[in-house]
């Protein structure tokens, strides 16, 4: 246990009337700190500075503070260590100083540390450099930077350690444009940068995304030597990955002579963040044949990469790799598993995990309601959000995001009215995304007409995704006219995006519009716009399978086509009839039928049904929407095959069984 001796005031005689022969010692106290006298004097009353029990006394026996009475309370609301002082009681000390204002740093006590800092300024030590900078540093990690730059300006002397405390306060509280505004100051007073310096400016350099200034911050970190240094080396590798940099982000981590989890945290981060999940995974399996363990950062990227690609079976062998090493289920990464068992469709499995959690914060309550409304629940949505009141969670904005999602997906059309208005009572103001998330709300409602009144009041100019939104409601209800307008308004905005074209092809094709569609597809072609090709996948064995519509790729081809045709025809024994009007071509009936039984995600639910065992569950990713034949197919198969199948499109999840599907077909 850590223990501070401080020396005692020696020409103290009397306290509330009474005599003290002598004093030896001021120690420790589980409640305080406390005088003895001889016994010809008073105790101490409990009104005393030095006391708030009359039960406690000193113990003569030794000149010790425990660390955890540095910052205990007096009863006037000061600090009973700086009253000792004041009453001439305790000698002031530059010692004592410094570690009352280390731990107000390290417990981010800054209502304390700024009466330790008031009480050393009116001291003799006022002027120690030293004492100096570690109050600089304590206002900088407590998030006060005014007060740590006010502090640093007024410093008659600074050196690197004042500098570097300034710098790391900016870089680590997201103002990275002050930290490295800095750099050359410090430079320019011939003070040498150190490690910690370096680290905190190539973190800001990576998060600027000025990659001018990162290479010459790694010129400086050449210059002076440190660019072997493991912590340096971490953060240059770090900078690079943010850069998207990848192949100088290996070349110097492959430099580094010695290594760290930071350094292999952040490469495999980097590869998680732009979806290369196979290389992040063999990152994973490198670090640990080097002999590094891997930390929670390290399991919540490839979580993170897992749930954005729905890598089940991935995502299970990192989370039990997780347990088997030990680590707890702390909240970020319990957060992180939460949405990847949700992104990835095991509904069931992503509740267990947020049930575990001790203490789910804003993050964890967002992740499971993000699932619930993914995966259609709305009415479920709703009442995880009243609980996580109930609770004492205060929602932000991605939490109302989450709700009006869920009513959008659910028709829920007078609670996402509400809830969008209570948005207000917590001083939340509604983001785009809200507004984005409000239209799609009504326009899914089939009110039109209000969702084009409701854009024309936002306090801001709608962007793409909102007239998109209302373009997608129009496809929707087959409203030719609104949606050819709320096509003009994005085409204004982004001519380069074939999903809106696309709506409004399908708008004219479903209503027999062929020449307004045939313009729609020369003007793609002249401006060079080009479809995204529809494809979907499943997951078999660690292997994904991809498929793409009449497809004739695929090794096991007749093998799949056969187990459709001998799967159309049993559903259409149960009441499967073919909705053509989902093939948006100008072809015969005979033809148009034809082309639905070749979707890709026909082919990939034959395919799973060749491969899986009977009774496990069919998983299967679509990169666009679901069309409406393959929707009403699913169903059918689900009743026949016994079977569930979670399908992800491009918008939510659907789990289909028994004949019915989660949505209620409403999506």
């Amino acid at each position: 246990m850590n223990k501070l001796i401080v020396p005692f005031s020696e020409n103290l005689t009397s306290i509330n009337g009474g005599v003290v022969s002598s004093f030896i010692s001021l120690i420790q106290n589980p409640i305080s700190l406390r005088f003895l006298s001889t016994s010809t004097a008073t105790p101490i009353t409990s009104t005393s500075v030095l006391s708030s029990s009359s039960e406690e006394v000193f113990d003569m026996t030794s000149h010790i503070i425990q660390e955890k009475d540095l910052l205990r309370k007096s009863p006037n609301g000061g600090l009973r260590v700086l009253d000792l002082i004041d009453h001439g009681f305790l000698e002031p000390d530059a010692k004592l100083y410094s570690q009352m204002l280390n731990k107000c740093t390290q417990l981010g006590k800054v209502k304390e540390g700024k009466m330790v800092h008031t009480h050393f300024m009116t001291s003799k030590f006022s002027h120690y450099l030293v004492i100096q900078n570690t109050v600089v540093n304590m206002y900088a990690k407590c998030d006060c930077l005014d007060d740590a730059r006010e502090v640093f300006d007024k410093m008659p002397v600074k050196d690197m350690v004042t500098w570097t405390a300034i710098i790391t306060g900016y870089s680590q509280n997201d103002k990275p444009e002050e930290a490295l505004i800095l750099f050359p100051q410090m430079l320019r007073l011939n003070l040498k940068p150190n490690h910690f310096t370096f680290s905190s400016l190539l973190k800001a350099a990576g998060a600027r995304g000025n990659e001018r200034e990162g290479e010459q911050i790694h010129g400086y970190c050449l210059k002076y030597g440190y660019d072997s240094n493991v912590y340096v080396g971490s953060a240059l590798v770090d900078m690079y990955c943010r850069y998207e940099r990848m192949s100088e982000a290996h070349f110097v981590f492959n430099q580094l002579e010695d290594k760290n989890e930071v350094s292999w945290n952040s490469l495999i981060a980097a590869h998680s963040r732009k979806n290369e999940g196979d290389k992040a995974l063999l990152l994973f399996q490198k670090m640990q044949m080097d002999n590094y363990n891997p930390t929670h950062f390290t399991y919540s990227s490839l979580l993170s990469v897992c749930a954005s690609t729905g890598s089940l079976e991935q995502g299970k062998w990192i989370h039990a790799h997780m347990v088997k090493s030990g680590q707890k289920l702390i909240a970020f990464i319990g957060n992180t598993l939460v949405d990847m068992y949700a992104k990835s469709g095991s509904f069931d499995d992503a509740i267990k995990v947020f049930n575990r959690l001790t203490k789910p914060d804003v993050v964890s309550w967002n992740s499971i309601l993000t699932a619930y409304a993914q995966h259609g629940l709305g009415v479920k949505t709703l009442q995880h959000f009243e609980k996580m009141i109930k609770t004492g969670i205060q929602p932000n904005s991605v939490t109302f995001l989450c709700v009006l999602t869920a009513c959008s997906h659910g028709g829920l059309l007078e609670k996402g009215e509400f809830y969008f208005k209570m948005m207000k009572e917590y001083n939340i103001e509604p983001e785009v995304s809200h507004y984005v998330t409000m239209v799609d709300l009504l326009g899914r409602a089939g009110k039109l007409d209000v969702a084009l009144s409701f854009i024309t009041k936002m306090p801001f100019e709608p962007n793409t995704a909102v007239w998109g939104a209302l373009l997608g409601a129009c496809r929707m209800h087959k409203n030719m006219e609104l949606g050819a307008y709320a096509a003009e308004r994005v085409f204004e905005l982004d001519p380069f995006d074939s999903g809106p074209h696309i709506l409004l092809y399908n708008i004219y094709a479903s209503g027999g519009k062929w020449n307004e569609a045939s313009k729609v597809r020369k003007y793609m072609k002249e401006i060079g716009v080009k479809k995204e090709p529809a494809c979907s996948w499943v997951e078999i064995e660690n292997c994904v399978h991809m498929f793409v519509a009449n497809d004739q790729t695929h090794p096991e081809k007749n093998k799949i086509y056969k187990k459709w045709e001998e799967m159309s025809e049993r559903i259409k024994e149960i009441g499967y009839v073919p909705d053509t009007s989902h093939v948006l071509l100008f072809v015969d009936e005979q033809e148009r039928e034809a082309k639905l039984q070749c979707h890709s995600e026909k082919l990939a639910l034959a395919f799973a049904i060749t491969k899986l065992p009977p009774g496990s569950t069919i998983r299967i990713k679509k990169n666009i929407r679901v069309c409406g034949d393959c929707h009403s197919a699913f169903k059918f198969v689900s009743l026949v095959v016994g079977r569930e199948i979670v399908l992800r499109d491009k918008n939510r999840f659907h789990h289909f069984n028994g004949g019915s599907c989660s949505c209620g077909d409403y999506w």
